[in-house]
């Protein structure tokens, strides 16, 4: 751990932590029934139609909901300083904390797939900051980044 982070740990427990430690282990989250809070520290991808309107209007991918579930947990996996915290298969729903570069701030990022039929899905994924009332755009850039390796991954795939 750096120092600075250490340091600064003293104060907000989460900074401290490497990877996903020290963090809460969140349930899962009920998408169905979601609400985003009002503060400007949050985005949102999700269908078209769904409680919070959403900043980007995930598609209804060509793929079946198992094989989504794969690319985006793949995706993440890809991303700079992000740890999978949990992961709820049953519901293909996955949770991840990522860490900022600098002072080791988590953020926390949720995804869950959803079969829209046999042979096609859809996604919502949802970022925030754990600490801070702005943040500067960074949820709205980690989701637009993330869908685009998404993208990406599906297309890699083999059966694409």
């Amino acid at each position: 751990m750096r120092l600075f982070p250490a340091l600064l740990g003293l104060v907000l427990a989460g900074c401290g932590s490497e990877g996903a430690e020290g963090l809460r282990v969140p349930p899962p989250t009920d998408f169905a029934q979601f609400t985003r809070s009002a503060a400007p520290h949050t985005a949102l991808a999700a269908p078209a139609g769904t409680t919070s309107t959403p900043d980007f209007v995930a598609p209804v991918y060509p793929v079946p909901a198992s094989r989504l579930y794969r690319a985006i947990r793949a995706a993440a996996a890809a991303q700079p300083r992000t740890y999978e915290q949990i992961a709820y298969h049953d519901r293909m729903q996955a949770h991840w904390v990522v860490r900022s570069a600098v002072l080791n701030f988590p953020d926390l990022v949720a995804a869950q797939v959803t079969p829209r039929g046999r042979q096609a899905s859809t996604l919502t994924l949802f970022s925030t900051s754990l600490y801070g009332y702005y943040d500067f755009g960074v949820n709205r850039r980690r989701l637009r980044a993330w869908l685009a390796a998404l993208d990406a991954a599906l297309a890699q795939e083999p059966g694409s």
